[in-house]
């Protein structure tokens, strides 16, 4: 089987610069598993890796989506195993790095999703719906599922809705542990702990927001990117749209998005708690020594 080797974690923990720095050790090409920095053109407000960071280690499955269109689990998928055969014929180590427990489980076996046509009917009953009863809906119908999604994601809350309905489980509860085991997988896990993160979270965002992130979100309108999308899009683009329309203030924007990245953050740190495959480590030589072991046999 192709080994990989999966970093994973809450946001803000230091995964892109180990995956870079392992894929510099070991001769390493990066597949992103980030739900939203598969968008062109959504840089500062995900913290995608810039050209300088990712010092000429290739990375796949960055600004390879229209910002305007839906992109799934199963289009990450299937263009994830592209890459991952692309670096393998490269004679390199794959790397999957990223904090969307979702799409690197999908990817490496680790889950199975169902499917689960759109049913939209359903979801023309469920649009009119506010974002908090639908989130109230879904931790009834499926809490564990409620636990790991954003609650402010209007479209995922309602996707997770048609599945639960469709088949009475969520695809963590499907699919785990179910995969068709195509890959060799070094799980490496990093999570600083919640005073940490939530320092780093903070210190993060400002960084973000002085190199011009609220210009990266008007630029993106002006684009034609509208502000229920941008609303769509969750967190930082969900408050810069509100911004942006004058709904509310800057010093207001930060503490909204203060609070509710914490709260992600400990929404990924449960997701990836269920892995037990997962080596949570401190340093970046405890990593590397791992992954050393891994690619030598």
């Amino acid at each position: 089987m192709q080994k990989v080797i999966a970093v994973v974690g809450p946001t803000s923990s230091g995964k892109t610069s180990l995956g870079i720095y392992l894929a510099q050790k070991l001769g390493g090409e990066v597949i992103s598993a980030d739900s939203r920095q598969v968008y062109k053109g959504l840089n500062l407000g995900t913290g995608k890796v810039t050209a300088k960071e990712a010092t000429g280690i290739p990375h796949y499955l960055l600004d390879i989506a229209s910002p305007k269109k839906i992109f799934s689990a199963s289009d990450f998928k299937k263009l994830g195993e592209k890459a991952l055969t692309k670096i393998a014929q490269h004679n390199k180590l794959s790397i999957v790095v990223g904090g969307t427990g979702l799409y690197a489980d999908v990817l490496l076996g680790r889950m199975v999703l169902p499917e689960v046509a759109p049913n939209l009917s359903m979801r023309a009953k469920l649009e009119k719906k506010s974002t908090e009863e639908l989130f109230n809906l879904l931790e009834k119908k499926d809490p564990e599922r409620a636990a790991t999604i954003e609650p402010d994601h209007k479209r995922r809350i309602i996707r997770a809705l048609e599945i639960a309905e469709a088949i009475g489980k969520s695809p963590a509860k499907q699919g785990a542990m179910q995969g068709d085991e195509k890959y060799d997988v070094l799980w490496i896990g990093l999570n600083p702990g919640e005073a940490k993160l939530e320092k780093n979270i903070k210190k993060r965002l400002r960084e973000r927001i002085k190199a011009g992130m609220l210009g990266e979100g008007k630029k993106l309108h002006a684009q034609g990117l509208s502000y229920k999308r941008m609303e769509e899009l969750g967190l930082e683009y969900r408050s810069m749209s509100r911004y942006l329309q004058g709904d509310i203030s800057k010093a207001e924007l930060i503490v909204e998005l203060d609070r509710a990245i914490v709260r992600y953050a400990k929404r990924q740190v449960r997701w990836f708690r269920r892995n037990q495959n997962i080596h949570w480590v401190v340093t970046r030589a405890e990593a590397l020594r791992l992954a050393k072991n891994f690619s030598a046999k």
